[in-house]
């Protein structure tokens, strides 16, 4: 009785420990048994809303998976998960104040986003290119020269956009605009030339648009390929650990294909269009040896 005495209090005592050993994220999601996740409402096939006013997407469903590891890790089998619509401008503030807990879309990891944000292993690769009639002709930067064009305020293409504009004195009129859906519009309507935003992206969006025989992607992108990350808060590495984690399990696993193949390469809803993507080279290899890096370069492919 004595030795089971000293066990029970010896698990009391465990309990609270375990408990207060939690820190950062992983509490606030333990204390609220709630997990908040940024995502987009109409950014296909990563992050949007379907007919049924649903979420869903690659990126959703990846977040899925890194759910499941926390409601293990912490225990808590009936956590609750709470979508939150973000926008390219609100996401960066978002995280920060400790509103959203994962960013589950299209964001590019970057150095500079570093500075305020951390990423999770990538988990796509895409390099940023401009889109364009065909009767235009517009194939290389240079034929920008002069010329409205537009692309997403706060993403990392108008960012591009800018230096490269400047860089080489293009004279272009850089036209800001809500979301892809809106920028496209205005490529749509004549009231820009191009559009720039990441290829995969591009791709998308004249798949589902009116005519997609009207148009074309550049030749030329703006810079090296570059990585695609869920957003976590910085300076928590119980949480990333955590995510970091389940991401890279998942990544090397062949359920990630067939994740993959479930949203380029097969009909998506709510059009049943198959935007037939293959994956990257450079992805399937950072899926192979997954990394948070933010530098294009670690993207490379090794030489053969």
């Amino acid at each position: 009785m004595r030795i089971l005495g000293v066990i029970m209090a010896a698990a009391v005592l465990a309990g609270p420990a375990m408990a207060g050993d939690l820190t950062g994220t992983l509490l606030k999601i333990k204390q609220g048994n709630k997990v908040v996740l940024g995502v987009r409402d109409s950014g296909p096939p990563f992050s949007y809303i379907d007919d049924n006013q649903k979420y869903v997407g690659y990126t959703i469903d990846i977040c899925g998976k890194v759910v499941e590891a926390l409601k293990k890790e912490l225990a808590a089998p009936d956590l609750k998960v709470e979508m939150l619509p973000v926008t390219s401008s609100s996401r960066i503030p978002l995280m920060t104040n400790g509103t959203i807990d994962l960013e589950c879309g299209s964001t590019t990891n970057n150095p500079e986003r570093q500075k305020q944000v951390t990423f999770t292993n990538s988990h796509f690769v895409t390099a940023s290119k401009f889109a364009y009639k065909k009767a235009n002709n517009l194939r290389k930067v240079e034929d920008l020269r002069n010329k409205a064009v537009t692309s997403v305020s706060g993403s990392t293409n108008i960012v591009q956009l800018n230096r490269v504009n400047n860089e080489r004195k293009l004279g272009i009129t850089v036209q800001p605009a809500k979301d892809t859906v809106e920028s496209f519009l205005l490529l749509e309507t004549d009231r820009s030339a191009a559009f720039v935003m990441d290829d995969v992206q591009l791709s998308v969006l004249i798949a589902i648009s009116k005519d997609p025989a009207a148009y074309a992607i550049s030749e030329e992108a703006f810079g090296l390929p570059e990585p695609y990350g869920i957003m976590l808060r910085r300076n928590d590495a119980p949480f990333k650990a955590v995510v970091d984690r389940a991401t890279a399990d998942l990544y090397r696993s062949p359920e990630m294909k067939a994740i993959y193949d479930k949203w380029f390469l097969s009909p998506v809803p709510p059009k049943g269009i198959n935007y037939n993507f293959p994956m990257p080279a450079e992805l399937k290899n950072a899926f192979e040896h997954p990394t948070d890096s933010p530098d294009p370069a670690a993207y490379q492919l090794p030489p053969k």
